[in-house]
């Protein structure tokens, strides 16, 4: 089968850490030279997001917070965008007060960090801000949460998953350190969704696209593109789901799979 674009995810896919391995830089580089499109597909903000592809010498539109926002650099704006119902973000926000969490919530331009304590602001990217409470730090409704904390994310599943599966995607994706973050989008947001969104700015079909992932948030990708490579590393559920399984991410499982797929123009 051929491709003309990669969707490729970020952390335990991409990035090892905060990491990006130079077997994958180069690989990518070879890859956009050969004519491919490269298409970011990330849970994190469009900052970061942004700043990788900048690291690889890439152009192409960026799928962030897990889904719910596509930008497009060559027009300065996103093209998809898509927020957290507002009666679940205050329910949320209140919950996550009550608890010692850390808590990632992208609004706008800015991504809000909750935890106990203030950061040094010196190791904080400059869209990133503290706030000691979620509630009342800011009023636009976010594209994106990301919660890391077991008991927090216990009560979020007991407690408010129940309430709002219609209207919330509730997921877990691996954080750069290797720990589960819960993750929630509107259910009218995924990477699947920004993946179609994507290919339509660019004019190409889904099918002709090969996704790259490691979690449970990636699989919708995977269903709309027309082969995706699962890492390694990857959990029993999101290999099932991949059309191909490579070595893990620390072992430059991207840059494998394209070095493969250059070489001998298949992964079969």
């Amino acid at each position: 089968m051929s491709f003309r674009a990669f969707a490729i995810d970020l952390d335990g896919t991409l990035l090892v850490g905060e990491d990006l391995p130079a077997d994958n830089v180069t690989a990518l580089r070879d890859a956009r030279d050969a004519g491919y499109e490269i298409i970011i597909a990330t849970a994190r903000w469009v900052q970061m997001a942004r700043r990788i592809a900048e690291q690889i010498g890439i152009t192409g539109p960026v799928i962030a917070c897990s889904g719910a926002q596509v930008y497009v650099p060559d027009l300065g704006k996103d093209v998809f965008d898509e927020r957290l119902p507002p009666d679940f973000v205050r329910a949320l926000y209140s919950l996550c007060d009550e608890e010692r969490c850390i808590a990632t919530v992208t609004v706008e331009d800015r991504v809000l960090l909750k935890l106990d304590g203030e950061p040094d602001p010196a190791q904080m990217p400059e869209e990133m801000v503290w706030v000691p409470r979620l509630t009342g730090a800011d009023e636009t409704l976010p594209r994106v949460a990301a919660i890391q904390g077991t008991r927090t994310n216990t009560r979020i599943r007991n407690e408010l998953e129940p309430i709002y599966s219609d209207s919330v995607h509730f997921f877990d994706s691996i954080g750069p350190t290797g720990k589960i973050i819960l993750t929630m989008t509107s259910s009218s947001a995924s990477k699947g969704d920004a993946l179609l969104s994507a290919c339509n700015h660019l004019g190409i079909d889904p099918l002709d696209v090969l996704a790259f992932g490691d979690s449970e948030n990636d699989i919708e990708m995977f269903r709309v593109a027309g082969a995706a490579v699962a890492m390694g590393q990857a959990d029993d559920q999101t290999k099932a789901a991949a059309t191909y399984v490579t070595v893990p991410h620390d072992e430059a499982g991207v840059a494998r799979a394209i070095e493969k797929l250059l070489t001998n123009g298949t992964l079969d």
